[in-house]
């Protein structure tokens, strides 16, 4: 009988043991299946399925057995139509129609995604459609994203914008507004501003990126998430020594009207021990680097001294990140300058630095046009900028040629879900 006791006792535990694994097998399969419905269930936008073949052939470089798709996505190299404000503010009325029309991302497509939120800064000021379909191709429920609207845009501009941010709990319009000046200190004051939102929000963000309205990414969320994680904290930007040219733009005051006027007198030296650099106006910093900007008092004298500099945002970020008490930041030595090509924000091809590859320049001529020096990317740019390892690209404009964007957008949103056989390696 006490044999009998503890035979069933041992019995009803392995019993209980091999119940327990079976439920927690079921909820391991469970919890894998739902990770697969929450992508598998996500359609593709029919123009994005649409434009696929002919912009594959593009990618690839190969037009065999896409010759027709090909001429129909040629066809449409310029938009002769583009969506208006009009279409925002009535289309937002219903956002869940709007959301679902537009096919944004409501789900995380990973748990790696999901537990590395990333935070942006949008500095916009006009073509609404760019800004949608940007917000579209970065926007994911777990990022945050702050959109920073020049108050001198025209009050249809803000109305749409403030209806498209309506739809969505983590995007929202910057608590503070610049006029925006171009090469002033307004640019960067609109980046500050989105930090210090950002901060205040209790999404636990990991890195933030900045962008503009000419910006769109060349990368999925999920690549952007590997990239910055293989960071390890570090930021990376453009941060170089600088010549006397670019010296210049801080060693002299200069007022600001409706553009920045140099005057003849000099500024003070700069109130830190480290020596100036020169950069760009894009950055990816770590959640610490910006919590340090917006709190260090060295950083404050700094941002104050700034504040009458010319394109203060092409010295200000580059001489931070090699500040050694900035979190993130890289040592002034020489050794660790970086260029626009090396860091990893923003790629972007300048008019006088395009040539032949094979003679030593950077990059190969813009297929698209030039503006202010800056190539306005054609869709002959693609094979080009899928090879970079940046995570965003400048400048697009659809009124150029919105093939280049329609084929981000349906090769990205490919990549995504998950399609990575149908894309070109």
């Amino acid at each position: 009988m006490a044999f009998a006791r503890v035979f069933n006792r041992k019995a009803l535990r392995s019993l209980s043991l091999i119940f327990i694994g079976i439920i927690c097998v079921f909820f391991v399969l469970w919890d894998t299946g739902s990770n697969k419905r929450s992508t598998s269930h996500i359609r593709v936008p029919q123009q994005f399925s649409i434009d696929l073949p002919g912009c594959l052939a593009i990618i690839s470089k190969d037009s065999g057995g896409k010759k027709s798709e090909l001429e129909v996505l040629l066809a449409s190299r310029t938009r002769m139509e583009r969506k208006s404000e009009t279409y925002y503010l009535n289309v937002t009325k219903d956002c869940p129609a709007y959301i679902e029309k537009r096919r944004f991302f409501t789900v995380p497509l990973s748990k790696e995604e999901k537990d590395f939120p990333i935070a942006y800064s949008m500095v916009i000021h006009e073509k609404i459609e760019m800004f949608e379909r940007l917000l579209r191709a970065l926007y994911t429920p777990q990022n945050l994203y702050c959109v920073h609207v020049d108050p001198k845009s025209s009050e249809e501009f803000q109305n749409a914008v403030k209806a498209i941010v309506s739809c969505f709990p983590n995007v929202f319009v910057a608590t503070r507004l610049e006029s925006v000046v171009y090469a002033s200190w307004s640019r960067v004051q609109a980046d500050l501003n989105c930090m210090k939102d950002l901060l205040n929000s209790h999404v636990r963000w990991r890195y933030m990126l900045n962008t503009c309205g000419t910006d769109f990414p060349i990368k999925t969320n999920r690549e952007m998430v590997e990239t910055l994680k293989a960071l390890r904290g570090r930021n990376s930007m453009e941060s170089e020594a600088t010549n006397d040219y670019k010296a210049g733009r801080w060693q002299y005051h200069h007022n600001v009207t409706d553009t920045v006027i140099r005057t003849d007198l000099r500024k003070s030296p700069p109130p830190i021990s480290s020596p100036m650099f020169s950069g760009n106006a894009y950055f990816v910093v770590s959640r610490a680097f910006v919590e340090h900007v917006i709190r260090d008092k060295e950083v404050q004298n700094l941002i104050e001294w700034e504040r009458d500099t010319y394109s203060p945002d092409e010295h200000l970020w580059a001489t931070l990140q090699r500040m050694p008490s900035v979190p993130g930041s890289m040592p002034a030595n020489s050794k660790y300058d970086a260029s626009d090509m090396q860091a990893l924000a923003r790629v972007v091809k300048w008019s006088h630095l395009a040539g032949d590859v094979g003679k030593g320049a950077p990059y190969p001529h813009c297929t698209g046009t030039y503006r202010r020096n800056v190539c306005v990317y054609g869709a002959g740019e693609l094979p080009w900028l899928l090879r970079q390892h940046h995570l965003i690209a400048n400048k697009f404009d659809p009124e150029i040629d919105d093939i280049a964007m329609r084929c981000l957008e349906s090769f990205l949103r490919f990549k995504a879900l998950g399609h990575d056989t149908l894309l070109p390696q």
